[in-house]
């Protein structure tokens, strides 16, 4: 065995990853918010949630990396750099970074003609998503919100996959920005003035409601709230960085988009 053998994986993307290359054997901890594949949760200990982590009980496996992501985590990653482990903190935010991250990964645990047919079969999903979405005669103006209380649009690679399910989101510009803050949206009247005619709703950790959507404050009149087109995106298949979101969140996406293209 070549490269770390004790993983703790502080989101769940590495996971993901290391379980579909056959590498499982590596994990020692994984993040409490893991849910795919369902038996990582039966096989490997949690000892993290996304912005924070069980230190104590991370040092007791013993790890020889640990695998975070983005700024967020950089707090659990300076203090296990500071007890001696070396972290790995991705900060990938794109379709085509998600994808490089998988190839990297792959290559740190010996595994890298395995990452590199895992990222092939991903992309051709990918592009057979795409081809599909090219034969709509109309594209539909997308809104996907990943959280409610403020409203906050999406990160860029949601807003990648929308575009290649067929739909066209909103607010490109603000996807483009990293942190959450920076995609925070002062009030619904953007929204309202760019007539979304689907609503995609992720919030991260609870139900999305599309009833509470619809009520807010002059939105009646928006096409998606008229016609009913708001629907959940479950957090886990979208709001991960990782395959979970090439593969079952763009399908999901796909999927309303074809329906409403097919009634309009």
């Amino acid at each position: 065995m070549t490269g770390p053998r004790r993983i703790v994986c502080l989101t769940e993307e590495p996971t993901e990853v290391l379980y579909a290359l056959g590498e499982s054997d590596r994990i020692v901890g994984i993040s409490g918010f893991t849910v795919r594949p369902a038996k990582a949760r039966r096989e490997k200990p949690k000892v993290s949630a996304f912005t924070s982590a069980k230190i104590s009980q991370i040092l007791e496996l013993k790890p020889d990396f640990v695998i975070g992501f983005s700024d967020i985590q950089a707090d659990i990653a300076a203090e296990l750099i500071r007890a001696g482990v070396e972290v790995w903190i991705s900060n990938h935010r794109s379709v085509a970074g998600i994808l490089d991250y998988i190839r990297r990964l792959g290559a740190m645990v010996g595994a890298a003609d395995r990452a590199a047919e895992y990222v092939a079969g991903l992309q051709q999903g990918l592009d057979s998503v795409a081809k599909q979405a090219s034969l709509l005669k109309v594209r539909p103006r997308v809104y996907f919100e990943e959280w409610d209380e403020p409203m906050i649009s999406g990160i860029q690679w949601v807003a990648e996959l929308v575009r290649i399910a067929g739909g066209d989101d909103i607010f490109p510009e603000r996807a483009e920005k990293s942190l959450a803050r920076d995609r925070i949206l002062p009030n619904g009247d953007e929204v309202i003035a760019r007539a979304p005619q689907i609503i995609f709703g992720s919030w991260c950790g609870k139900k999305f409601r599309p009833d509470r959507v619809a009520a807010r404050p002059g939105w009646q009149g928006i096409p998606a709230v008229r016609d009913h087109q708001l629907f959940e995106i479950k957090s886990p298949i979208i709001l991960q960085p990782g395959p979970a979101a090439l593969s079952d969140g763009v399908h999901a996406m796909a999927a309303q988009i074809q329906a409403w293209a097919s009634n309009p």
